[in-house]
């Protein structure tokens, strides 16, 4: 174990918090390095057993613990965080470890006598990244920067920030991985530019298209799978392995779980290998018995070929999103140790039609990002500034289930916007505020992420309250929620902390079927907006219609506008808003001579009395 020399009596640290290895690492003066861990390898992986006497164990010493006893230990952990038992049942058969019974909204792991969260997991490899950089800097760590994949959703976010706190970290930011990356890179440097991060890790993938002016660094846009990794890989050929072995030897290994991560683990050394050499042989030994075969990187590639073309169709969204092409892509950065197989290199070079930079160890530069990052917000670092993005928009469902959205997708954060709503019933005292996520107009089309109630407001008229709607995301992508009704001053106010997340598979679907269904959904928000109005302009006819001015109408005038209101009341019934606009025209035009007898009748009572 070595030692640093730090003149800092608090130490702020970068973290890399990954789903296969972990990592740490901090600003030595201006260049920023990794840490060590205790067998001086760099990459803790992001592993916890529960050893023989009881005791957890994190890092190299749990991996082995995994080969030796799978049924004690816990990895990927990553893949859970902030998510629910629907979003991961059908990836389970491939862990070792149990989830424990009642695990519906949060997810809890079994490890022995014991459950633990996903986030109180990574607790337990923050902690040990906390006491190695401690052993290393000599001094106290307790702040640190902790990237997470760009496509993390809140829950995903807040997990996060609870594991921090749970190992004793004060989260100064949650930073994006590939916009971690661009910072490890010192792409600053170029004052302007345009740069695409890919980022292929264990268990998510990341795309980010980032603008850089006047060394500040802005995020165009951001897309990606959180379910998609080098683990996808490692299984492929799993089960190819496993499929051989019960032909060959008229055995499923699949059920014991030691053999499957001795297994595993060689297959990850053959994956490897094949990045640098045209052919390895996967070797392993069980009961006696030996299994080998020889795989040619044609063959590796044919085999991964579709995984690594799903990493592809993000690319191309998020470049539509951020409106460039290809060929404005100044940069492109390659993040994750899957970005070391020569298909991921070659097809990610075809797409940008650019060579990408791969000077750095794939496996580090997130971690050195992250440290630079913690270094501006400590001070060590000046003169740059970050900006990230939200990824889907957010907003509130309006009276007719139409939405309003706040704060749109891929604005730049922290982020605050507001906007002024009112009552849509006469007496209204309360107002639920419904909050969703999503690019769809409807509000049943969305994700629906909180609810409340603002009480308390004055009662009157329709149309009269005046209530302040303000969203407030922090740097770390929390939502804050706040309403306020401007008359009395009553303010109500939530954090969005969804019990769990979305899946890969919804968080794309939500971005694909507001394209697919654009126009669909434009003509039902428009018929919402229209029935809204529709009904109001109905309400205050009847009202009118209680006024001593319709008394004064001609028979023909009051029998105009009786016909006005049924037809506007059968419209209502229609699904064509210019229908049902044209009949609310109708009617307004019908009601312009008891709007004139209303306001004469007015006036009439306001000047009484009065000599002018």
């Amino acid at each position: 174990m070595f030692q640093i020399e730090f003149d800092s009596q608090e130490a702020a640290v970068g973290i890399d918090l990954g789903t296969t290895n972990s990592l740490v690492a901090y600003m030595n003066l201006a260049k920023p390095e990794v840490i060590p861990g205790e067998d001086d390898d760099k990459l803790v992986p992001s592993v916890v057993s529960l050893a023989a006497d009881g005791s957890l164990i994190v890092g190299n010493a749990a991996r082995q613990e995994l080969i030796d006893h799978p049924e004690r230990s816990i990895y990927s952990v990553k893949r859970l965080m902030g998510r629910g038992i629907e979003d991961v049942r059908e990836e389970l058969n491939l862990f070792p470890f149990r989830i424990a019974e009642g695990s519906e909204s949060v997810i809890r792991v079994v490890l022995g006598e014991r459950t633990f969260t996903p986030s109180e997991v990574s607790a337990f490899i923050l902690r040990q990244l906390k006491k190695n950089a401690e052993a290393a800097l000599g001094t106290p760590v307790t702040k640190a920067v902790i990237t997470v994949p760009a496509y993390f959703n809140d829950a995903q976010r807040q997990a996060t920030r609870d594991a921090g706190r749970l190992a004793g970290l004060d989260v100064l930011r949650l930073v994006n991985e590939p916009t971690a990356a661009a910072l490890a890179y010192g792409l600053d440097k170029r004052k302007e530019g345009t740069i695409a991060v890919y980022d292929l890790g264990g268990g998510t993938f990341d795309i980010s298209i980032l603008k850089l002016h006047e060394g500040i660094f802005e995020v165009l846009a951001t897309n990606g799978d959180t379910h998609l990794g080098g683990d996808d890989i490692d299984n492929r050929l799993m089960r190819i392995a496993i499929e051989d072995i019960r032909s060959e030897w008229g055995d499923d290994i699949s059920h014991s779980g030691e053999a499957v991560q001795t297994l595993r683990r060689e297959v990850i050394r053959a994956k490897e290998s094949l990045s640098f050499l045209p052919t390895e042989v996967l070797r392993f030994g069980w009961n006696g018995k030996a299994y080998q075969r020889e795989i040619t990187r044609e063959l590796f590639e044919s085999l991964i070929t579709d995984i690594v073309d799903r990493t592809l169709g993000p690319c191309r969204d998020c470049m539509k999103d951020a409106g460039v092409t290809p060929e404005q892509i100044d940069e492109v950065v390659m993040v994750g140790g899957s970005t070391r197989i020569p298909l991921v290199r070659s097809a990610v070079e075809v797409l940008f039609r650019a060579r990408p930079h791969t000077e750095i160890n794939p496996d580090e530069v997130v971690a050195l990002g992250a440290a630079v990052q913690a270094g501006i917000l400590s001070g060590t670092v000046e003169d740059q500034l970050l900006l990230d993005v939200t990824p889907l928009s957010l907003g509130i469902e309006m009276y007719g289930g139409v939405v309003s959205k706040i704060i749109h997708r891929n604005s730049t954060i922290p982020a605050s916007a507001g906007e002024t709503f009112t009552t849509g019933i006469d007496g209204q005292t309360n107002v639920l505020i419904h909050v969703v996520q999503g690019e769809r107009e409807l509000a049943k089309d969305n994700r629906s992420l909180a609810r409340f109630d603002l009480k308390g407001i004055d009662p009157m008229p329709a149309g009269f309250a005046r209530i302040e709607v303000r969203f407030l995301i922090d740097a770390n992508g929390i939502l804050q929620v706040t309403a306020r009704d401007a008359r009395t001053g009553r303010e109500q106010m939530v954090e969005v902390k969804p019990s769990y997340g979305l899946t890969d598979e919804q968080v794309e679907a939500m971005i694909e079927a507001s394209i697919d269904h654009a126009e669909a959904d434009f003509n039902a928000a428009q018929v919402a907006s229209a029935r809204v109005e529709a009904e109001g302009i109905l309400s205050a006819t009847d009202k009118a219609r209680r006024n001593p001015a319709w008394e004064q109408l001609s028979d023909s005038d009051r029998a105009a506008v009786s016909s006005a209101v049924n037809r506007l009341m059968v419209a209502l019934n229609s699904d064509d808003h210019e229908v049902i606009r044209q009949h609310m025209d109708a009617l307004n035009e019908a009601t312009h001579s008891l709007a004139e007898l209303m306001m004469n009748t007015a006036v009439s009572s306001a000047l009484k009395g009065t000599h002018v």
